[in-house]
């Protein structure tokens, strides 16, 4: 499937409205809720996966479904990082796109064709090790967007470079299509003027920039938010 809906968010990250999506560091509703006070404009999840920056185990679909049908009821724009070696079945990722998820994220190595079949539009990660030609190869999906998760984990929280925009400018310039960068690095207010200017269509920020608290979520979001 190529066609996918024109939604809100979409249009967002397309016209240069710069939309801040927040990755949850833990299915909480009182942590979506304060991203979404805090100025975000849409809220990703996770499925099947450890996630590294957080110290999290996110469940199946199955175990995580209770969670995502009470997000589902804030009304916000809804992504979702599918998985990792374990991943959703078609019928499951049509059930996300049932409950209002529009998007979904995997690192190119485990994106599976039958991913590509379901009504979710595709963000595909880019790695630390990935190469002009993996760039190339995401932005050729139809209707895909691309998550460029580049950097080394030894570099996560550290601040953000001049070399760092440099590859993100590098990377949305081949890609020609919406580029989203994960806050990898400890993304501040006063880098937001500099991921505009590299191409990056919309800031991904987690645990790293918003800890893991609903105090620290609304605040570290609305600086953001309010620095665009």
């Amino acid at each position: 499937m190529s066609t996918y809906p024109e939604t809100p968010l979409y249009r967002a990250i397309t016209t240069g409205q710069f939309p801040v999506i927040v990755s949850l560091p833990r299915h909480d509703l009182a942590l979506a809720q304060a991203a979404l006070d805090g100025g975000a404009t849409a809220i990703k999840v996770h499925l099947n996966a450890y996630h590294r920056a957080s110290g999290t185990t996110f469940g199946s679909f199955t175990e995580e479904r209770g969670f995502l049908e009470t997000l589902a009821k804030l009304g916000a724009p809804m992504l979702v990082m599918a998985g990792q070696e374990s991943l959703p079945t078609l019928d499951e990722m049509d059930a996300l796109a049932d409950l209002g998820f529009e998007g979904f994220n995997v690192y190119m190595d485990h994106l599976k064709p039958h991913l590509l079949q379901s009504r979710l539009r595709p963000m595909p990660a880019l790695s630390a090790t990935s190469t002009d030609a993996d760039i190339a190869r995401l932005a050729a999906i139809p209707g895909a967007m691309i998550e460029a998760s580049i950097m080394d984990f030894a570099g996560y929280g550290t601040p953000l470079t001049a070399a760092d925009l440099a590859r993100y400018t590098h990377i949305a310039a081949l890609a020609g299509v919406p580029v989203i960068a994960p806050s990898q690095k400890k993304f501040t207010p006063a880098d937001m003027p500099g991921l505009r200017a590299a191409g990056i269509a919309a800031p991904l920020l987690g645990v790293i920039v918003t800890g893991a608290t609903p105090a620290s979520m609304r605040t570290s979001v609305a600086a953001i938010t309010a620095a665009r």
